[in-house]
């Protein structure tokens, strides 16, 4: 499986029988470009932000159609991906201030991954951890302002304890917006001198030993 990073929580998971787009931004709100090759058979978006929720950019390779979206709560299968939604809050006032957010469990390739999207909450609950379960793999926003902090962030992937973890929404160049950049969260992970690479290519087999930090490259 190999997995792109388009820049705030937008990633691509692609194997040789199925690709999932997570989380597509309008790129006239974010001020960051969509790929040219934007296809995939299925899309997930964690919430209604406009840098989220662009599922209409998405095309399916096969029909030339909007693939199949999937945005609440719930569990799915499609394409032999079995994705399980789990509502949280995209704050730490049980929704009062920016409202849900859909935690997405993806069972990809034999591979666990979990997108937390916008998470605003300050720590997971229990029942939260428990419909989350086994985590390969965590896509974990770090950018703080709109969702969690860097702090806040290395305690929840305690929580999770992931093989692999992948920071997101964070400052990056274009970006429209104000967010904290990632070098916050490589310092509390250890990781100061992890290299961006321009993707993942990662098996079941290959999943390191102890969690390892990885910095994605934004891809085009």
């Amino acid at each position: 499986m190999d997995i792109y990073w388009y820049g705030q929580a937008c990633f691509k998971l692609k194997s040789k029988n199925a690709s999932v787009i997570m989380d597509p931004f309008d790129p006239d709100y974010t001020g960051l470009k969509l790929p040219k090759d934007f296809f995939a058979n299925m899309v997930l978006v964690s919430h209604d932000h406009n840098d989220h929720n662009n599922f209409k950019a998405v095309s399916d390779i096969a029909s030339e159609k909007t693939p199949m979206t999937f945005t609440r709560p719930g569990e799915y299968e499609i394409a032999g991906v079995v994705i399980t939604g789990i509502k949280s809050f995209h704050d730490d006032a049980q929704g009062a201030e920016r409202g849900t957010n859909t935690i997405f469990h993806i069972l990809f390739d034999n591979l666990n991954i979990v997108h937390l999207g916008d998470l605003g909450q300050s720590k997971l609950t229990e029942e939260q951890v428990a419909q989350i379960g086994e985590t390969d793999i965590l896509l974990i926003p770090v950018g703080s302002v709109y969702t969690i902090n860097s702090k806040t962030a290395s305690e929840i992937v305690s929580q999770l304890e992931p093989k692999i973890i992948i920071p997101m929404h964070y400052k990056t160049e274009g970006l429209k917006f104000e967010l904290e950049g990632v070098e916050g969260f490589l310092k509390e992970m250890g990781a100061e001198a992890v290299t961006a690479v321009p993707k993942l290519t990662i098996t079941k087999e290959k999943l390191p030993e102890e969690p390892q930090v990885i910095l994605l490259a934004k891809s085009s």
